[in-house]
């Protein structure tokens, strides 16, 4: 039995783009390589070879052929490598282990599900066959208890209202604090709704011949200048998509009070496609926005979109956020984790933290509140809403309180807005309901939207909440794990 490789196809999904991107030259076409030419090549590299690339979609690809050929010792050269590189995926680790499980390597298989649980992973993995090589040991006992331990509910926020049933795909949401409500936007219809904090929607912004939006895709609230910024675009989700406005996109100002219509900041059409899904506006009304998968952070500047990062390295932008002071801004990478750029040096950083028991990977949003950084991680497991809290300088972290973790309302989590004390979140998007042609594939599976609210001052000024367990250190005797010291939910 080959080991599954559906976590390494979405990889591969999630990055060939961005592989074909960065190694063809602009105007060029990528040449095909045979599969049979992979394959034969595949087949005569060693170890180090291996371990010196740093491209993980080839490294997804030759796992795939590994796997299929049952030539399971390349299969894990490629898969660790893998793991190396993107360090806070949790499926792919967890997939590591069970291809050592296969060959019976129970040192490594051992190793690599306590440094998840380390990291805060939370797995059932009692009763998933593919690890029944490595079962009968006290270790095995220890791990399992351990990754159950991390998978339980912790955190007292709650969900706060539905939004209606329809066929909309609301992504984007903000806080109009002034006037205490909601604003949310749609994907489908490219329009823009008042919500109240009992999930009653009213009809706010419409797209027309003065403003022309397309999809919803991000909102932002400039409370300062009393502005709604809006970034929208054309692609196959919006329903009225054509050939006439693909690709099209920029960022819209309205005014907030009223929703009238102010200007336009668009991209011209020699820019190629777009898309802006993430939007931040700095306390001195600075709006940046983040084209995801092309990685790049665009400012609007003397009435135009001007670019201020630009990093092919990236996998994709899944979030954006400013510090207080507006001095730096952070930028989430899925698949890669947080980073920061000083904007008035135009200096990129990587955010300090210890990789061995915080996932940074996984962030859908991302927001400042009171000198932290409030992040949901959709792409952890469990899934979970963090506080990190900062260093001085910004550059690191040097504490983190789980606020929400494992909740049985999080179906798949979304953008979200902060009100006062509290986060308010989409805990059931959609997205996974539509095909790439933008179709929606099963009307029935429709449902109400839930929002969630997490309390950004739980435990405030705490540390953080230990795991409450007694960590193994890799290499432990297989026979000879310590005992669990508790059962408080995990901590990373």
């Amino acid at each position: 039995m080959k080991i599954q490789s559906w976590i390494l196809a979405g990889l591969l999904a999630t990055l060939s783009v961005a592989a074909s991107a960065q190694s063809v030259a602009p105007g060029k076409v990528r040449a095909a390589v045979p599969q049979e030419a992979m394959v034969k090549r595949a087949e005569t590299l060693s170890e180090d070879q291996i371990k010196q690339s740093h491209d993980a979609a080839s490294l997804s690809r030759l796992a795939q052929i590994y796997n299929s050929q049952g030539d399971m010792q390349r299969f894990i050269w490629a898969l660790r490598r893998i793991t190396e590189l993107m360090p806070d995926s949790g499926d792919l680790k967890l997939q590591l282990a069970m291809a050592y499980a296969k060959t019976g390597d129970k040192k490594n298989a051992y190793d690599t599900l306590v440094r998840m649980q380390t990291q805060g992973f939370g797995y059932d993995v009692s009763t998933d066959t593919r690890f029944e090589p490595i079962h009968g040991t006290k270790v095995w006992d220890y791990i399992v208890t351990n990754l159950q331990v991390n998978a339980k509910q912790f955190g007292e926020g709650k969900p706060a209202f539905e939004l209606p049933k329809g066929d909309n795909l609301f992504d984007a949401l903000a806080w109009d604090a002034k006037r205490e409500r909601f604003l949310l936007g749609g994907a489908r219809e490219g329009k823009i709704y008042l919500v109240d904090l009992h999930g009653k929607l009213a009809d706010f912004i419409a797209t027309d011949a003065a403003n022309g939006l397309w999809g919803i895709d991000a909102l932002a609230i400039d409370a300062a200048h009393g502005k709604l910024y809006v970034t929208s675009s054309a692609t196959a989700i919006y329903k009225g998509f054509s050939a006439d406005n693909a690709g099209k996109a920029g960022i819209f100002e309205f005014d907030l009070a009223s929703g009238k219509f102010l200007r336009k900041y668009a991209f011209a059409a020699s820019d190629g496609a777009h898309r802006l899904t993430s939007l931040v506006v700095s306390k001195d009304g600075l709006v940046f926005a983040a084209d995801g998968a092309r990685k790049q952070v665009f400012k609007i500047e003397s009435g135009a979109l001007k670019e201020v990062v630009n990093n092919p390295k990236l996998t994709r932008i899944s979030a954006l956020a400013l510090s207080g002071d507006g001095r730096t801004m952070y930028l989430a990478d899925f698949a890669l984790g947080i980073f920061g750029f000083d904007l008035a040096k135009g200096q990129a950083f990587e955010l300090a933290h210890d990789p061995t028991h915080l996932v940074l990977g996984g962030v859908v949003g991302m927001y400042w509140y009171d000198g932290t950084l409030a992040v949901i991680e959709n792409g952890m497991v469990p899934k979970r809403v963090m506080r990190l809290k900062l260093t001085a300088d910004g550059r690191g972290v040097e504490g983190t309180m789980p606020l929400d973790a494992a909740n049985a309302a999080f179906v798949d989590l979304g953008s979200g807005a902060v009100a006062g004390d509290k986060l308010y979140f989409l805990a059931s998007r959609e997205d996974a309901l539509y095909d790439a042609r933008g179709v929606l594939t099963d009307a029935d599976k429709l449902g109400p939207v839930r929002v969630f609210a997490s309390n950004l001052r739980f435990a405030w000024g705490q540390k953080g909440v230990s795991n409450g367990l007694a960590p193994m250190a890799p290499g432990t005797a297989q026979d000879k794990p310590a005992k669990p010291a508790g059962k408080t939910p995990a901590q990373p």
